[in-house]
């Protein structure tokens, strides 16, 4: 079965559109260039003043994510450009099996 990775990420909204097209153009494309990577799910959902954003990828086997990751694989992982974005920075990311799909 595969393994999701899923990070939360917060920010504000006078930049979501920025940061929506940041996602889309450069984070997506770097996700499913890595071999092992079945797809990219970016989740977005607004609360007052902040926009939090979920970033849920697919893969293979928990071997291809510390392939992607690193040693520890439950560090996240951001983009330089994250900082002019995002409020809060999860230090962590969490890891489950997929276990049932349709």
């Amino acid at each position: 079965m595969a393994w999701t990775r899923v990070n939360k990420q917060g920010r504000l909204k006078i930049h979501e559109l920025a940061y929506r097209a940041f996602l889309n153009e450069r984070a997506i494309p770097d996700y499913r260039s890595v071999e092992g990577n079945i797809s990219v799910f970016i989740l977005e959902r607004e609360e007052g003043e902040v926009t939090h954003f979920i970033t849920m990828t697919y893969w293979e086997s928990l071997d291809v994510i510390k392939g992607f990751a690193g040693d520890d694989a439950e560090l996240a992982k951001y983009y330089p450009e994250d900082k002019g974005f995002l409020l809060e920075y999860e230090p962590r990311v969490v890891h489950y099996e997929v276990v049932g799909q349709s």
